[in-house]
């Protein structure tokens, strides 16, 4: 058995004379020199890893004449007996939910994605051309991904793709108009995508409007309840068939949440989607979205956990320099006067990152996150029943519009 060693700064580091290496099937072990001895369990905290994944881009294993793994990396000519992939490696858990903290709220998504190669993964992004949503575009891209620009303004989206093609000229990035302001549009992007696509591997319901005056969209229901909440709710089922085992979506929420005023009692269509301006508060109307965000990722975890597909929620930060305050003055300000004290884009960014790619979420769901780490959502946002009657109010209203065939079409025209 491993002797427990002293705790040091980081618990992952090895003490001196041990090495890291890895087995053909992606066990890890350890080496110790001084003693020459080997075992499996990691020296300081007594745990099991494992390496999992593609090697990132340019690398290549190889076996030698005497029978040792060893690494070749391509692109600076150069071998080595570590796996690069060790840097990531895992460790092995006696339950799903069980994992330690990596990051924190100074992480960026960048550094989220350090060596880890996306070639041939599929992402959608909604509202990617501004803001958090275009810095998890840009990162996704940046390592492989492609990535499908779900904005409401086709120049601006395609704008934003030509200035990640500066830095990376051959970047797997297009545009497909989506206006969450329409149902129908939300049901033509599904089609369309659905079409170009045979499977998606990363669903990130990032866009979102904050601070609206009230209007009702082209359907009829309250604009910032359409867009933040029923919408993406619309686009996920739809999307369904692309998505498979191993698939994730990505909620993006907001530690608002908290302060909704929805209960089991008031919910109904009218507390939703208020139906004039005398029940309507721009503040409240975001922070019950944002609740409508989790109760729909926690539902959706649920009805889809025989599917494996994997449902997280989360908080990117605390008013961070976005689009979102644009609608009013007071907001501008406000979110200008406390920019130095936020996080940047890209730190935004890696919470979205991290659910969407982090090896230590496989078969991870239902959960909320923040910088990075597992929280505690408000007590409404767990309660199920809460959560099952958002479901059918949701559903009700996409058919009030869309017709009972709303949610069906797409595999209609598919078996046509």
């Amino acid at each position: 058995m491993a002797a427990i060693l002293p705790d040091s700064d980081s618990e992952d580091e090895l003490p001196p004379a041990w090495e890291e290496r890895t087995t053909s099937d992606g066990s890890v072990y350890y080496v110790n020199h001084s003693t020459h001895g080997t075992q499996w369990t990691h020296p300081r905290t007594g745990k099991k890893k494992m390496v999992s994944g593609e090697l990132p881009f340019g690398w290549e294993k190889s076996i030698s004449e005497d029978g040792k793994i060893f690494y070749v990396d391509h692109i600076n000519r150069r071998t080595t007996y570590t796996d690069p992939r060790l840097a990531f490696a895992t460790e092995e858990k006696e339950h799903p939910h069980d994992f330690r903290q990596r990051f924190d709220g100074s992480t960026t998504a960048l550094q989220i994605l350090h060596g880890r190669d996306l070639t041939g993964k599929v992402a959608i992004v909604t509202g990617a051309n501004t803001g958090i949503g275009y810095e998890t575009a840009r990162s996704l891209a940046f390592h492989g991904c492609t990535v499908i620009f779900a904005c409401r303004d086709v120049d601006k989206a395609q704008d934003a793709i030509e200035k990640i093609k500066v830095d990376r000229p051959h970047a797997k990035c297009s545009v497909l108009e989506l206006n969450l302001n329409s149902l129908l549009s939300v049901k033509t992007f599904a089609t369309t995508f659905k079409i170009q696509h045979r499977k998606l591997d990363m669903l990130v319901l990032n866009a979102g409007i904050f601070g609206l005056p009230f209007t009702l969209t082209p359907d009829g229901y309250e604009t910032t309840f359409q867009v933040n909440h029923l919408s993406h709710f619309y686009l996920t089922l739809l999307l369904e068939p692309t998505l498979s085992a191993g698939s994730r979506v990505v909620v993006v929420s907001s530690e608002s949440h908290r302060f909704s005023n929805i209960t089991g009692s008031s919910i109904s269509q009218s507390t939703l989607s208020p139906n004039s301006a005398n029940q309507y508060w721009s503040m409240m109307a975001y922070n019950n979205s944002k609740l409508c965000n989790i109760l729909f990722a926690t539902e959706l975890a649920r009805r889809w956990e025989s599917k494996e597909i994997c449902v997280n929620s989360l908080h990117p930060g605390n008013m961070v320099s976005t689009d979102l305050s644009r609608y009013w003055w007071f907001y501008r300000l406000l979110f200008a006067f406390v920019r130095p004290f936020t996080k940047s884009l890209q730190q935004a960014a890696a919470t979205s990152v991290y659910c969407a790619t982090a090896i230590d979420l496989e078969n991870v769901s239902g959960l909320y996150f923040n910088n990075c780490c597992r929280c505690e959502p408000s007590a409404p946002s767990q309660d199920p029943d809460l959560s099952r009657v958002l479901w059918e109010l949701s559903e009700q209203m996409i058919e009030n519009v869309m017709g009972k065939g709303a949610f069906t079409i797409i595999q209609e025209q598919e078996e046509k």
